[in-house]
């Protein structure tokens, strides 16, 4: 058995064996503790933080911290020999063996106050030896897209432990939300389904990507954007041939008071958005409307055409009668929750209905004319509102009533 001087490691200095037959066996020279497993175990009793081994109580700061740099070195030496290029690759890049250069991220500490750079521990020595990618890679690295619905639902398989993998991550999502943070972007658009495919793509880069300029932006991947979206209404047209469509038109009031009308097409694949029209000066004109949704019985093209659906306004009615009259194998419909919403309206013309939503109008203003009472109304409620929104009006003023109904007693 070799004697301690001749080891190497450099806990032997401050640990030794109890006895020579038993080389698991250690103990600590400052607290006495004796550890049973390899030298690993003693300087994980020595730097402290570990869940399976009691940390040092007399050990000497300087020593901890020499320990701690010891086993950060050894573990990037680790790390560096795994990534080695492989011996096809060994003839280009590193033959002239590069020195290695640590990365900063110009930020001195993390959103907890603690250094980045600072704690050799969990700062990541990089370098510039980065795993080159071949022809191959474009063909056969997964689509991110594919990658981050797989991943939806299962549960990612991280190294949580792992201080490197934990301090990467933060940078990376320290420089996402300094970027959200100066453009003023809302924090909900990383629950974007575009968000993780983004993202998973600029890892599969590799370290060394270069951000997009304003003219790319602006200019060659907004048209390769638009051919992206030109190809997927090219699929929806191929469903309209093969399984038929419906055509609908949906008719609203823009702040500014005008009266468009937005024309859809429905197939199997899904809703697909055409064009908005600006009819502020024919709204009410049945024979106006007919001849718009007769442009688009053309543009849809008419054989691929089962139900035309409108909201069941006057003029609606009125060209759709027109169009069934020149097209006999098309079918007009009026939209069903157009024609809820007109039910529920006719609810409240009934004499007691009219009498208990007027009532509830006249408590709904007096409370929320005087933030006084309002406060006192929120204070009793748990800061709930009287109104509840809904995308149909008539429907609001129910859910309207009903809540004003459940609060009634506080």
């Amino acid at each position: 058995m070799a004697s301690e001087s001749t080891r190497k490691d450099l806990a032997w200095k401050y640990a030794h064996q109890l006895d020579p037959k038993n080389p698991n066996q250690f103990k600590c020279n400052f607290c006495g503790k004796v550890s049973n497993g390899k030298v690993y175990r003693v300087k994980q009793h020595l730097v402290g933080g570990s869940r399976n081994v009691t940390a040092c109580q007399k050990c000497p700061p300087d020593v901890r911290e020499e320990i701690k740099v010891y086993m950060g070195n050894k573990k990037t030496q680790k790390e560096q020999m795994n990534l080695l290029p492989h011996f096809d690759e060994m003839n280009n890049d590193f033959e002239e063996g590069e020195d290695d250069i640590a990365y900063d991220i110009h930020r001195p500490h993390g959103p907890s106050g603690k250094s980045l750079a600072s704690n050799q521990n969990s700062s990541f020595a990089g370098s510039k030896r980065l795993k080159k990618k071949g022809p191959m890679d474009v063909f056969y690295t997964p689509n991110p897209d594919f990658v981050v619905q797989n991943r939806k639902g299962k549960q990612t398989i991280i190294d949580h432990n792992d201080p490197y993998k934990k301090e990467l991550r933060d940078r990376a999502v320290i420089r996402i939300t300094m970027w959200m943070y100066d453009a003023g972007i809302a924090f909900n658009a990383v629950s974007y389904d575009s968000f993780g495919p983004m993202v998973e793509a600029i890892g599969q880069y590799d370290p060394g990507m270069k951000p997009p300029s304003f003219h790319e932006v602006r200019v060659p991947y907004l048209k390769k954007e638009l051919n992206h979206t030109n190809e997927l209404m090219r699929i929806h047209k191929e469903e309209w041939v093969k399984y038929g469509c419906s055509l609908m038109s949906d008719g609203w009031t823009s702040q500014n008071g005008r009266t468009l009308i937005n024309f859809l097409v429905n197939c199997p694949r899904g809703t697909m958005f055409v064009e908005s029209i600006d009819a502020s000066s024919y709204s009410k004109d049945g024979q106006k409307l007919f001849e718009l949704l007769d442009k688009f019985v053309d543009d849809v093209g008419e054989v691929n055409i089962v139900l035309i659906i409108t909201d069941s306004a006057s003029a609606n009615v009125l060209a759709g009668k027109f169009l069934e009259a020149k097209r006999p194998h098309l079918f007009w419909t009026p939209c069903a929750a157009h024609c809820l919403d007109l039910i529920l309206e006719d609810i409240f013309k009934l004499p007691h209905m009219k009498k208990t939503f007027d009532r509830a109008i006249q408590v709904h203003g007096y409370i929320y004319n005087r933030p006084g009472v309002l406060n006192m109304m929120r204070m009793f409620t748990q800061l709930k509102n009287l109104v509840k929104p809904a995308k149909t009006r008539f429907a609001t003023a129910f859910l309207t009533l009903s809540r004003i109904h459940q609060q009634k007693n506080n």
